[in-house]
């Protein structure tokens, strides 16, 4: 049997490819004819994507950097490392939220410009500090934006330090619901949140609805001297409005982990160089996350964490599994089921499920799958792509 070939983009934790078993998997940055695609930082949109990619694997969250809708179009998924990241983020929002209370960086580099051989050196740090006085966290409100994996733990480690803790998410699910602290007010709009908040911190992903989420009208609706975080991406706020708001004194700082050229030297802004998920731990975390879900992927069928595809999961009944994603339109399961009644496979179990305009089915048989019934199926109108799966020897 053949070994699945797995194109590496970025370096990926050796943790994570050992977790893609030798004698199935073949893993490597120059495959020619790869399999799957496993990627950290690269940008995917300028290149070539292979026609024989079945599955794209995304060491991290964010997925902005794979063409995903072109690839739903072919019927490929594409795998996310959702939460393997965020303690790492967690804890670089505990950094910057004091950073924004204690005024560390203007005073790093008020220290950095002294001469340490001036005779009045000990006087000048006594007599200039008074200029970087802070507050305390305790007793202070932050805001979280976003209530997922990152934004959970963000609220949660706020309580612990004694801040007041407000919460906005409209798309919460109902599993974040459940992990969230009971001690996070839930905020009516984003409009009320700012307007209570010393802290606001931004968790959500960048989709056309928060691109430029914080603008010059919900800037100007925050509470006068606060601190805004943005450890999601960058494009989520107005960087322009930002500037404005920090000469204006509105804000009194901006602490990001995104550098730009229109914030460079503004007064206030911390940008942090992407340092997020920049620990081994987390980058070790979303390599396992996202081999195992390959790993299942090509061994099963079975598809989890993926931004583009329904999650579909079924234990074997049987050595011969065929899996199929397709157009989420009428009849696609009885013309699929016909195409395996006419060949003689008896269906033992199968699973279908959706996601918006795609959907995808596992089907059990009781008998190994031909090639022309693989074929039969994949020339149904719709069928976005079809595989033969048979059960990996014990």
């Amino acid at each position: 049997m053949s070994k699945h070939q797995i194109l590496l983009l970025n370096n990926i934790s050796g943790h994570g490819l050992a977790r893609l078993p030798h004698d199935r998997f073949a893993t490597g940055k120059q495959i020619e004819q790869p399999d799957a695609i496993l990627v950290r930082s690269h940008d995917m949109h300028s290149m070539a994507i292979p026609a024989s990619v079945k599955a794209i694997g995304r060491a991290g969250a964010g997925t902005n950097n794979i063409p995903v809708a072109e690839m739903s179009k072919r019927g490929v998924p594409v795998f996310n490392a959702p939460g393997a990241n965020a303690n790492a983020v967690k804890e670089l929002v505990l950094a910057a939220l004091l950073i924004g209370a204690r005024n560390l960086v203007p005073a790093l580099r008020f220290v950095e410009q002294l001469d340490p051989a001036a005779a009045d050196y000990e006087a000048r740090v006594e007599d200039g500090k008074k200029q970087f006085a802070g507050i305390e966290l305790p007793q202070r409100t932050l805001g979280v934006v976003g209530l997922g994996a990152i934004g959970a733990l963000v609220a949660e480690m706020a309580l612990k330090l004694g801040m007041k803790v407000t919460g906005f998410d409209p798309e919460i699910t109902v599993d974040a619901a459940w992990r969230l602290h009971s001690g996070v007010r839930k905020a009516n709009s984003i409009e009320d949140l700012l307007k209570h908040a010393d802290f606001v911190t931004l968790h959500v992903p960048l989709l056309p609805a928060t691109r430029g989420l914080i603008d010059a009208k919900r800037l100007s609706a925050m509470k006068a001297g606060a601190v805004l975080l943005n450890f999601a991406r960058e494009a989520i706020v107005d960087e322009a409005a930002v500037a404005e708001a920090l000469r204006g004194g509105k804000l009194k700082a901006y602490v990001c982990d995104f550098p730009s050229p229109r914030l460079a030297g503004v007064p206030g802004v911390v940008a942090l160089p992407h340092l997020g998920a920049s620990t081994a731990e987390a980058e070790e975390n979303c390599a396992l996350m996202v081999a195992d879900q390959l790993r299942e992927f090509f061994d099963n069928g079975n598809i989890s964490n993926a931004v583009n595809f329904p999650g579909v999961e079924m234990a074997r009944e049987s050595n011969w599994r065929i899996a199929i994603a397709n157009a989420n339109v009428p009849n696609m399961l009885g013309q699929m089921s016909t195409a395996m009644a006419m060949a003689g496979l008896n269906i033992h179990n199968m699973v279908n499920k959706s996601r918006g305009e795609m959907a995808y089915t596992l089907v059990d048989v009781d008998s190994p799958v031909a090639a022309e019934v693989i074929a039969r199926i994949a020339a149904i109108e719709g069928v976005l792509s079809v595989r033969s799966i048979p059960a990996q020897p014990q």
